[in-house]
């Protein structure tokens, strides 16, 4: 660590319900444009039995005091914090994670979108302490005696560790449900970005608008924190395979049944309808979707499209159309306004697609290289900034690597298919993706993608003529939608409505006499999914 770094204010964080600083110099976060530095981080020191005792008990019994709807109109009021502070975190935004102010919206308001859907939401639960799943059932002739089983929020903490793509939504979109389900929440954000999450938690705690230990917030190493986890506790991971399978196989999750949530590697792709023609609005539908997916947040999303289908009679105007678009993608500093793309988060992300880009080229031709065009405003020695790249391969059915393995920036890769049948199994050797989109003007044909691929991905998104204005885009995260997705996508289930409460509520059978089920009731609401 330099001595200028030592110099820079160190955050601090909020746990065990005070602010409180690491004892070590941290790690310093960096502008990955302009390469200075910003701030610095660390947890070093920290009683962190403390931190999650204080949590589960103090802010987890203040929490479970609150009916459903007293815990919306909370979420309610983390709204209007975050709406009078908006102009500071797109600030934070564009210094930290280089982002362009449009980019920059997707994490922040839509971080801020999710947590107000939730308050709509909870408020149609009213002054219910818990959730009512399902009917009675007689548990023989005689109705005297049935069981009722039911949802409440478990008495412990969760533990969120998130990526470092979306400090602002990642945040929300898991605190959201869990606060409103009665869950105290300790984040651990991502280092490199972690400076958003923590003033968004610093700004909520100041307002005083959640009880004490019900949002904490600790920047810097992850190491211990699982540790920490007791069998009530929920742990939910954004982020890499290879740290997902650490936190599956620590003994907070093998031995103590900690419930684990991981959203992790996807490659995800879209599908061009064979019947498909060059002058289709569903090829057109296509192109400008792919183009949108490389270059929002500079290719650093989760549900991004990786791999582009399409029938093979249209691989080359595919590729032409893409590149024609992308060549229109100004890359650099996003402070200029006629930058349209800005930076990845850091050089050693910057690097990691580099790296990741050569093993694509094994196996693929470059189809479009938007390196060739100098950067705005921006030294490439010093700036993480990758160009968008596309790829392309006429042959994907003898690929590996291109199935394999995802490069999380500005790049796809075009792929050919020859029958339906085939793109389905190209497709499929993604072994399981959060998004597949489809492009088609025919229902019938959307219908049986939907049937094909619904069981390798979390979400179908269909993109047809008709909802084209309408349609939420193929990499956007709604709430009302399932969030997650099967095999290397984690096998993790996020968002999807009210569905998300369940993850932070344990399910019980009561067996009683009618007359306890009706007491039992009077203080319950009907599940919602």
């Amino acid at each position: 660590m330099s001595t200028h770094a030592t110099s820079l204010t160190l955050l601090p964080n909020f746990f065990a319900g005070r602010w409180q600083s690491g004892t070590g110099t941290g790690s310093t976060l960096v502008d990955p444009v302009l390469g200075t530095e910003l701030v610095r981080v660390g947890n070093e020191g920290l009683d962190l039995a403390e931190g999650f005792a204080f949590a589960r008990d103090q802010g987890g019994q203040a929490l479970r005091a609150m009916s459903y709807g007293q815990r919306a109109a909370m979420l309610g009021a983390i709204v209007k914090v975050l709406q009078a502070n908006r102009d500071a975190y797109y600030d934070i935004a564009t210094r930290n994670a280089g982002t362009t102010t449009k980019d920059s919206a997707v994490d922040i308001d839509g971080g801020i979108f999710t947590l107000g859907y939730y308050a709509r939401q909870g408020e149609a639960l009213g002054e219910a302490h818990l959730l009512l799943d399902g009917e009675r059932i007689r548990m023989g002739k005689d109705p005297a005696f049935q069981t009722q089983h039911v949802l409440t929020p478990t008495r412990g903490v969760a533990l969120f560790i998130n990526a470092f793509n979306f400090p602002a939504w990642g945040l929300w979109e898991k605190a959201a449900p869990a606060l409103l389900s009665g869950v105290p929440v300790i984040v651990k954000p991502a280092t490199a970005t972690a400076w958003l999450t923590q003033r968004m938690v610093a700004d909520v705690v100041e307002a005083g608008v959640v009880p004490a230990g019900a949002l904490s917030v600790i920047c810097g190493s992850s190491a211990g924190l699982m540790d920490q986890l007791q069998p009530f506790d929920v742990v939910s991971f954004t982020g890499s395979a290879d740290t997902a399978r650490i936190i599956r196989s620590h003994p907070a999750v093998a031995q103590r049944s900690v419930r684990c949530n991981i959203e992790a590697d996807s490659l995800n792709s879209a599908l061009l309808d064979p019947s498909a023609t060059e002058g289709s609005e569903a090829f057109h539908l296509l192109v400008s979707e792919v183009v949108r997916e490389m270059t929002v947040k500079s290719g650093q999303k989760c549900t991004a499209i990786r791999r582009v289908f399409v029938p093979r009679a249209l691989y080359q105007a595919a590729a032409q159309a893409i590149g024609a678009k992308l060549a229109n993608t100004t890359v650099g500093n996003p402070r200029n306004e006629a930058v349209r793309m800005g930076a990845l988060v850091s050089r050693a992300q910057y690097e990691g697609v580099l790296a990741g880009l050569a093993q694509l080229k094994t196996e693929a031709e470059v189809l479009f290289d938007g390196s060739r065009v100098p950067l705005v405003d921006a030294d490439p020695a010093v700036a993480a900034c990758v160009a968008p790249t596309l790829l392309g391969t006429p042959k994907p059915v003898d690929a590996r690597v291109l199935h394999e393995v995802e490069v999380f920036g500005p790049v796809a890769t075009l792929m050919p298919y020859d029958s339906e049948a085939q793109a389905y199994e190209l497709i499929r050797r993604g072994e399981g993706s959060l998004v597949v989109s489809v492009y088609s003007a025919d229902p019938a044909f959307i219908a049986r993608a939907a049937a094909e691929l619904g069981d390798s991905h979390g979400r179908v998104h269909a993109i047809s003529p008709d909802v084209a204005a309408s349609q939420t885009g193929h990499g956007n995260v709604m709430p009302m939608s399932l969030h997650g997705g099967p095999g290397r996508a984690g096998g993790g289930e996020e968002l999807g409505g009210l569905r998300a409460l369940a993850f932070y509520h344990r399910r019980s059978a009561v067996q009683a006499s009618a007359a306890a089920l009706d007491a039992l009731a009077a203080g319950g609401a009907p599940c919602a999914w």
